[in-house]
């Protein structure tokens, strides 16, 4: 029998969705192990084409580790603002990570072995990016859920930080995720909040054929 869910059951997933935010500020903390495992169960149960899987996760606890994360994704920050040309000095202006405050430091990338895997992909080998992509966004919706924050974190070279971290020939880091307690949630998203840029509507989007 097909389980149906509740009126309030389905607002609390739209709503759950309506405030997400990329999260750059964070307040220390910790973050409980249960609820870090029910997030990282939640970003398990995504759906990956061929039911590859291709996500690993990787908990960063060495600081020196977490340093070396920051130091290149401030290397990546200044190229960046190199080809921003004259949005330069106003995107140096923006906070962009969290990566020395958060309680949590998560690295995911694709495991070295999904070049095996056929079903899906044969055509379309890309489909291992966007089955991470989709684990990534059922951890960020689970974390604000436990209202928590998450920033996603994507300034940084991928062999430096393959290198740095010591992953198995053939990974490929995707995300640098911040994870942990904050003050406050965005009211809007925070590129908004600094006038960077601005959401396009919806209907400018779907097109009919």
């Amino acid at each position: 029998m097909t389980q149906r869910f509740s009126e309030a059951e389905r607002r609390a997933v739209y709503r759950v969705i309506a405030e997400r935010r990329d999260m750059r500020h964070f307040s220390g903390g910790a973050v409980d192990p249960g609820v870090l495992r029910r997030i990282l169960e939640a970003a398990h149960a995504a759906p990956s084409v061929g039911l590859m899987q291709p996500w690993r996760f990787l908990r960063v606890q060495d600081p020196h580790v977490r340093q070396g994360i920051a130091d290149l994704v401030a290397i990546e920050r200044d190229r960046t603002a190199e080809e921003l040309g004259e949005r330069a000095a106003e995107f140096l202006r923006l906070k962009v990570e969290g990566i020395g405050e958060c309680a949590e430091l998560l690295v995911v990338s694709l495991g070295p072995d999904r070049d095996r895997h056929v079903f899906g992909r044969r055509t379309m080998p890309h489909m291992d990016v966007a089955s991470v992509a989709c684990a990534i966004q059922n951890l960020w919706l689970a974390a604000r859920s436990e209202n928590l924050g998450m920033g996603w974190v994507s300034m940084f070279e991928p062999r430096a930080l393959a290198e740095l971290l010591a992953l198995p020939e053939g990974s490929e880091p995707l995300a640098v995720l911040c994870l942990g307690p904050v003050e406050r949630f965005y009211d809007k998203p925070m590129l908004v909040e600094e006038r960077w840029a601005e959401p396009r509507p919806l209907d400018e989007l779907v097109e009919h054929r």
